[in-house]
């Protein structure tokens, strides 16, 4: 019903992540010329009408309604949300796999294709949803909420589509023999769903980090339960409400997608994940949560993307003010929020050659401190950059980071204009020494970061292979004028099994990846079971199953 009107796009798509090269189909700017003039005005509007009232979803299962989101800007969004049986969702879900997977590939692709479509339209209105429940500013909200999300959503589609039909449908196999006709075969290959899948959503990034899982497990075949966070559940409710609309209006159990939300207290996401008729989990999230969900939902494929030791190893740069300018705004975007933001900072204690200068650890902590200052020294610039804290969680990390050494960098309360009960602050930058190891092999998610004296750059490198390996990482990165250090750093990431950037200075940051180009996540170190962004992500959400049977003699009459 669909496929054919989003065909083009779906195409493009599968070229952009062949060749790795920089493409978009949803512009990433909220402008009135891009997205119409009263787009950002309706989308406000419809996220207000939201607030204080029940989000209807008409699913199995719905006792009463739930809520509990509360902005870090301090707003109460008072909604509640249907509260459904999870053992009834299972159910529901279980009886919409058949007919979802006997749609085959074509018909499951254009399904997702509208569905994508649907929420680009409403990017404004998630903006708000996101913003409102994540913390992040509005336009990073509308961003990397919005278009950024859905440019992986799209990627995991085009993924999805092109490794379940990598297979032809039909094949006749001939074998020739030395006497006689040849033995013939009619074979039907057919891709078969692993069962129904769950996504456990964040609360930092409940879009960009939930769309993988959710379309590439819908493209496959497999119905989705869709489980947010629950101080992030609005951007989601939105998601599966517009989901259950395009797959009813296409003749499909709308049941392929239902939203589990829990009631205060309740803790239902590991019984969801370790049902048995549940074969897939996606989960983004803390270190130790996702350990669990590997170690105990044994009877699923378990995708999980966690967090780790974010690692800089600083040699020499010969650009100096853009290494601490790009640096800088690394550790402040989103207030260090982002599973890819950098952590530990290690620096030879006899200091790094720059062109302004041999610079000792205590000398490049104290610039990139000031660097870190002066860009977050207007109130509503640093609002921009920073956001606000999502989790209280990150405040109380944030008080007793104070005390782990040498604070560089203290961090400070943000006052917003209008908002005087959000919860804004400015990271917090300690020097440390590398036997100060039992601090910075921890990980402390949030506008933390540890500048680190070593030996020299080789103990640096031996530092990050040992932490990376042990704890794992999503981002690492290098800087140095010497490629024999850069060539040494590069081995030492294949060997810790993390990403690398080098010599960021410029307007790309080590704590952003673009869809169909950047690989996000690896199943290298422990950080991540699997890279989100590459065929292995879809691969394990089927099976491909065959019938055969001997093929007509050539010339015999039938019948």
């Amino acid at each position: 019903m669909f496929f054919e009107a989003h065909r083009a796009r779906l195409d493009r798509a599968v070229q952009a992540i062949d060749a790795r090269e920089y493409w978009s189909p949803y512009p990433e700017s909220p402008s009135p010329s891009i997205y119409g003039e009263d787009a950002a005005k309706t989308g406000e509007a419809a996220f207000q009408a939201l607030l204080n009232n029940r989000f209807e979803l008409d699913q199995p299962g719905t006792g009463d309604y739930t809520g509990q989101e509360t902005s870090p800007y301090g707003l109460e969004l008072g909604i509640t949300y249907p509260h459904s049986d999870p053992a009834a969702l299972v159910e529901a879900a279980s009886a919409a796999l058949p007919g979802w997977r006997d749609a085959g590939p074509q018909a499951r692709a254009g399904v997702a294709l509208e569905i994508l479509k649907r929420i680009n339209e409403r990017s404004f209105e998630l903006a708000h949803a996101v913003s409102h429940t994540s913390g992040q500013h509005f336009v990073m909200a509308f961003q990397a909420g919005g278009p950024h999300a859905q440019d992986r959503a799209l990627e995991a589609i085009a993924y999805a589509y092109a490794e379940s039909t990598r297979q032809p449908t039909r094949a006749t196999w001939e074998k020739p023999q030395r006497k006689g006709d040849p033995l013939r075969m009619d074979k039907k290959f057919t891709v078969v769903p692993r069962g129904i899948g769950l996504v456990i959503g964040c609360n930092t990034f409940p879009t960009w980090n939930s769309y993988p899982g959710l379309f590439a497990s819908l493209v496959t075949g497999n119905p989705v339960i869709v489980k947010p966070h629950p101080r992030a559940i609005l951007p989601l409710a939105i998601t599966v409400s517009i989901a259950r609309e395009v797959l009813a209006e296409a003749g499909f159990d709308k049941n392929v997608v239902t939203l589990a939300v829990e009631a205060p207290g309740e803790l239902i996401a590991g019984d969801l994940a370790t049902n048995p008729a549940v074969k897939i989990v996606d989960f983004t999230g803390s270190t130790e949560y996702g350990d669990w969900l590997e170690a105990n939902a044994r009877q699923a494929v378990v995708y999980t993307e966690k967090a780790g030791l974010n690692t800089v190893i600083v040699d020499s740069t010969d650009d100096y003010k853009g290494l601490l300018r790009n640096l800088g705004f690394s550790l402040s975007l989103y207030s260090g929020q982002m599973c890819t933001t950098p952590q530990n900072i290690l620096v030879p204690r006899d200091g790094i050659d720059t062109d302004q200068g041999r610079k000792t650890p205590a000398e490049f902590a104290a610039d990139l401190a000031s660097g870190v200052d002066k860009l977050l020294s207007d109130p509503a610039r640093a609002v921009g950059t920073l956001g606000a804290l999502a989790n209280p969680g990150v405040v109380d990390r944030l008080a007793k980071a104070h005390e782990l050494g040498e604070v560089v960098l203290a961090s400070r309360a943000v006052e917003v204009d209008g908002l005087p009960k959000a919860t804004v602050r400015t990271p917090v930058i300690v020097a440390l020494d590398a036997k100060d190891e039992d601090t910075y092999t921890t990980e402390w998610f949030g506008p933390i970061s540890f500048v680190i004296s070593t030996d020299s750059t080789e103990h640096a490198l031996d530092i990050f292979r040992r932490t990376v390996s042990a704890h794992g990482a999503l981002t690492a990165s290098v800087y140095s004028t010497s490629e024999n250090v850069l060539s040494d750093t590069e081995l030492a990431a294949l060997e810790a099994g993390v990403h690398l950037s080098e010599n960021l200075t410029q307007g790309v940051f080590v704590n952003q990846s673009a869809a169909f180009s950047d690989f996000h996540g690896t199943g290298a170190n422990p950080a991540a079971s699997t890279a989100l962004t590459d065929p292995g992500f879809v691969t394990g959400r089927f099976y491909v199953l065959q019938s055969r049977r001997h093929a007509p003699v050539e010339g015999a009459e039938v019948g």
